[in-house]
């Protein structure tokens, strides 16, 4: 398959203007075949600023940040750019109806995780619409891409295994990594099945990639290993006592039968640490079998890095695989679509 063309630019609304979404509105602007036309802000603070005081664009851009939903509806755009850290099925429902494609870092891959009717819903709203909605979800997409085209070289296929490992502790999110077990004790009750949740977007992962092998997923299974703080830590956003949770270590895995055919995971760490596996600050793709594959994807800033610090590289390599899809989502069929359905999705240049 060709990338997608068109005769105009495509008209995409950016919603939320975070982490990841001021990132994805900074590539919508610098795009020549993407044409901004609204910006959905979640809080009240960014409403009525110009797109470009949100993204550190250098110029106005003379559209203003709203939380009207309506008032983005009314404007007819081509596509969503949708980044909050979760989905809201009512948020999605409302875009899908109204016709608008969606491209998603929020914790969605195939949507999976909700419940039956929820998916009932979203089905039902891209069929109205006549729209199609895509998720690379918050462990960047383009790992999953790889260790599918990595399985491509082998005779056999046994397992394929990512792991995303890193240390987070210059990841400026407390909330979300009190969520995922850091600072807290370790015998927290209940806390591996919370972790579980949290991360359930890693077991929609497997199941896809276990689907494009042509396999069907018999059953998910969730691990994880805990390791506690070797000292004190205080990280300026979140402290991490000595003794509680400084390394998380889990993998959700797909199962065809009695055989793991694939697992994604995360090996995180943060403060003052020593975890059961070697930190590798980048994502470790392996796939074995006949024969053994192994990479690892070091995301680094260019030569003309002019930020502080280093954690805006990983922001841009996570919002890039969900906004570059924006021309092969509005190209797709309605429904929901994977990296499974999609041409290989490319940056570009210019």
């Amino acid at each position: 398959m060709t990338t997608p063309s068109f005769d105009r630019p495509l008209r995409v609304i950016q919603w939320t203007t975070g982490n990841i979404g001021s990132r994805s509105l900074h590539a919508i602007l610098a795009r020549p075949d993407y044409e901004l036309v609204g910006v959905y802000a979640h809080g009240d603070d960014k409403v009525g600023r110009d797109a470009a005081e949100l993204c550190n664009w250098p110029e106005p851009t003379g559209i203003k940040a709203t939380n009207d939903i309506d008032e983005l509806i009314a404007l007819a755009p081509d596509a969503c750019c949708y980044n909050p850290l979760w989905q809201n099925v009512d948020e999605l429902e409302r875009l899908l109806t109204a016709g608008i494609n969606i491209v998603a870092t929020a914790a969605w891959i195939t949507g999976g995780k909700l419940s039956d009717a929820d998916q009932a819903r979203i089905a039902k709203a891209c069929e109205v619409g006549k729209s199609t909605i895509f998720g690379s979800g918050a462990h960047p997409g383009i790992t999953n891409m790889v260790g599918m085209v990595l399985s491509g070289a082998c005779e056999r296929v046994d397992e394929i295994r990512i792991t995303e490992s890193v240390d987070c502790s210059t990841y400026e999110s407390g909330d979300t990594m009190s969520h995922m077990g850091f600072g807290r004790e370790l015998m927290t009750p209940g806390l591996e099945d919370f972790v579980r949740e949290e991360s359930e977007v890693f077991a929609e992962s497997a199941a896809m990639m276990t689907e494009a092998m042509g396999l069907t997923v018999d059953r998910l299974s969730f691990d994880v290993v805990f390791t506690p703080a070797d000292e004190d830590a205080d990280l300026g956003f979140m402290k991490i006592p000595k003794g509680t949770i400084a390394g998380v270590y889990g993998f959700h895995r797909a199962w065809v039968g009695d055989k793991n055919v694939v697992s994604v995971g995360f090996n995180w760490i943060m403060g003052i640490v020593t975890p059961p596996k070697k930190i590798a600050h980048g994502h470790v793709i392996q796939v074995f079998g006949r024969p053994n594959f192994r990479t690892v994807i070091n995301c680094l800033p260019p030569a003309d890095w002019d930020e502080a610090g280093y954690m805006g590289p990983g922001m841009i390599y996570t919002a890039m695989p969900a906004t570059n899809a924006i021309p092969y989502v509005v190209a797709a069929e309605p429904g929901v679509v994977t990296l499974k359905d999609l041409p290989v999705i490319t940056g570009r240049s210019y």
